[in-house]
C-alpha cells in the first residue's frame, strides 16, 4: 500500500502536466484576442485558472532591413520581425490561428508550431499564397516552450530567411513569479558575400546545405541586443530568458559571461532540470528556459560559447544590471600588472572580410571608417576611443595618432610592439597588424583622427598605400 501512495506521489510532482478536458464546450469559452509582443519583450502571464479561446492573428511579409553595419538583407517574416512574435497561451487553452501572407510577398508561406499536435504542426492549416489568410485551430495539450517556423518548400531557406519565432505554452499553475522576463531567439544567416561585405546580399543555398553562416546572432542581426539595445535589470532581480534556437543548422551553447544559471528548465520542458549551470545545449529547433538572480552591477554579456561566434560572428547580447556594488561578492581589479604572455613580436590577424566598397568622400569613409572600428578596433580601445588604462592607448586626442600621419598608417598597417608615450602615460604591449586592406585602413583613420574631439584631414587610400 504505501509503495502504491509513493508512486501516485511521485506521479503528481510540481511540473507534471494533468490532461486536458476535451468535453469542454469550446463555444462557452471566454474569448481573449492577442497582441502581437516583440523580442526581447515578453507577453505577461496569462494569470488565469481556467482554459479559454485565444484568437492569434500573424501577417508573413518579406522585407530588407539591417542585418549588421552596411549588411542589408531581404528577411522573410512572421510580424516584420525577426524572431517573429512571441506567443504565450496556458495548457488547455483552444487556439484559432490565422496567418496572413502580405499582398507584396514573392512566396507562399505557412506555420509550423512545434506546440501543435497536428498534421505539420498546423503546417498543413496554414499554406497561405500571397495576398491570402488561411485560419486553423488547435488545442494547447502540452506546456513548454515551442519553436514555431516556417514549413514551406525549401523549408531550410524559409528558415535560414528569418521565419522562426516561439510560442509558450504556460502550466496550469503558470511559472514561479520573477522580476524580469526576456525573448531572445538565436539563428543563423548565409548571405552570398563575406561576413561584413556592404550593401544588400542574397540567400546562399551552397553555404547554408554545407551549414557555413556568416553570421550567428541574436534577435536577428548583429548589435540587436548591444549598446542602447541592451536588455536591463537591477540588483537583486531575478531575470527569466526564454531562448529558443531558430537554427536553422546549429546547436548554440547559451551562455551568459559573469552569471550563473540558477535554474535551467532543459529542452524548453516546464520542470527545472538542473541548477547551477555555466552553459546549457539548446538544439536547432529547440529551447531552454534559465533562470538566474543578478547581484551586483555589471555588464553581462550573452552568447554563444562556441566563441567564435559571438566574436566573429555576431552572437552576442548585453544584459545591463544596474546597482549598489557589493564587494563582498565581487571587487573589481585590485591588482594591476604588466603581463605579456604573447611576447615582444607584432602578431597579424588575417582578414576574413570581402573587399571594400571603394569610398571618396569624407562622409563615405567616416561612415565605412566607423563599421571597421567597431568590429576590429572597439574591443580593446573601446566603443568610445577611451582605451583601458595600463592596457590599451587611448584615442581620444591622442598626440602619438594624431601627430605623424605617416606613423598612424605604419600602427595600423604593419602592427606595433614595444613601449610608447600616448598623452604621457606609457604602454608597453602589443597591437597585431589587422590583415585591413588599404581602403579599410583609409577609413578607419579618417574615422578615428576626426571622433571624439580629434580633427584632421581626411586618409585616402593612395596614402596608405605610400607606406610600405
Amino acid at each position: 500500500m504505501i509503495y502504491a501512495f509513493l508512486f501516485l506521489l511521485a506521479m503528481l510532482t510540481p511540473g507534471q502536466a494533468s490532461a486536458v478536458d476535451l468535453n469542454i464546450d469550446i463555444t462557452k469559452l471566454p474569448v481573449i484576442e492577442t497582441t502581437p509582443t516583440y523580442a526581447p519583450n515578453v507577453p505577461p502571464p496569462t494569470n488565469r485558472k481556467t482554459p479559454a479561446r485565444i484568437k492569434v492573428s500573424i501577417e508573413t511579409k518579406e522585407l530588407r532591413g539591417r542585418l549588421a553595419d552596411g549588411v542589408d538583407y531581404t528577411f522573410w517574416t512572421f510580424g516584420g520581425t525577426v524572431p517573429g512574435p512571441m506567443i504565450r497561451v496556458r495548457h488547455g487553452d483552444y487556439v484559432d490561428f490565422t496567418l496572413k501572407n502580405h499582398p507584396s510577398s514573392k512566396m507562399p508561406h505557412n506555420i509550423d508550431l512545434h506546440a501543435v499536435t497536428g498534421q505539420g504542426g498546423g503546417a498543413e492549416g496554414s499554406f497561405t499564397t500571397p495576398g491570402h489568410s488561411s485560419t486553423f485551430s488547435f488545442r494547447a495539450l502540452n506546456p513548454g516552450l515551442y519553436v514555431y517556423h516556417c514549413a514551406t518548400a525549401p523549408v531550410g531557406m524559409h528558415i535560414a530567411n528569418g521565419m522562426y519565432g516561439m510560442i509558450l505554452v504556460e502550466p496550469e499553475a503558470g511559472f514561479p513569479k520573477v522580476d524580469r522576463e526576456f525573448y531572445v531567439v538565436q539563428s543563423e544567416f548565409y548571405p552570398k558575400g563575406k561576413n561584413g561585405a556592404k550593401g544588400l546580399q542574397p540567400f546562399d543555398m551552397e553555404k547554408a546545405v554545407k551549414e557555413q553562416p556568416e553570421y550567428v546572432v541574436f534577435n536577428g542581426a548583429v548589435g540587436a541586443m548591444n549598446g542602447d539595445k541592451a536588455i536591463n535589470a537591477k540588483v537583486g532581480e531575478t531575470v527569466r530568458i526564454f531562448f529558443g534556437n531558430g537554427g536553422p543548422n546549429l546547436v548554440s551553447s547559451f551562455h551568459v559571461i559573469g552569471e550563473v544559471f540558477d535554474k535551467v528548465y532543459g529542452e524548453g520542458g516546464i520542470k527545472v532540470s538542473q541548477e547551477q549551470v555555466q552553459t546549457t545545449l539548446v538544439p536547432a529547433g529547440g529551447s531552454a528556459i534559465v533562470e538566474f538572480k543578478v547581484e551586483v552591477p555589471s555588464t553581462l554579456i550573452l552568447v554563444d560559447h562556441s566563441i567564435f561566434r559571438a566574436f566573429n560572428k555576431g552572437a552576442l547580447g548585453m544584459l545591463k544590471v544596474e546597482g549598489p556594488a557589493n564587494a563582498k561578492i565581487y571587487t573589481g581589479k585590485t591588482v594591476d600588472a604588466i603581463y605579456l604572455p604573447e611576447g615582444g613580436a607584432i602578431q597579424s590577424i588575417a582578414s576574413t572580410a570581402a573587399a571594400p566598397k571603394v569610398t571618396n568622400t569624407f562622409e563615405e569613409r567616416f561612415a565605412a571608417g566607423k563599421s571597421v572600428y567597431l568590429n576590429a578596433c572597439a574591443a580593446c580601445h573601446q566603443a568610445g576611443g577611451e582605451g583601458i588604462a595600463g592596457a590599451f592607448p587611448p584615442l581620444v586626442k591622442s598626440d602619438f595618432l594624431l601627430a605623424n600621419r605617416t606613423r598612424a598608417i605604419e600602427t595600423v598597417k604593419k602592427g606595433l610592439s614595444g613601449p610608447i608615450k600616448v598623452n604621457g602615460v606609457a604602454f608597453d604591449g602589443v597591437m597585431p597588424a589587422l590583415g585591413l586592406s588599404d581602403e579599410d585602413i583609409a577609413n578607419v583613420l579618417t574615422f578615428v583622427s576626426n571622433s571624439w574631439g580629434n580633427k584632421a584631414k581626411m586618409f585616402t587610400t593612395s596614402d596608405v598605400k605610400k607606406v610600405k
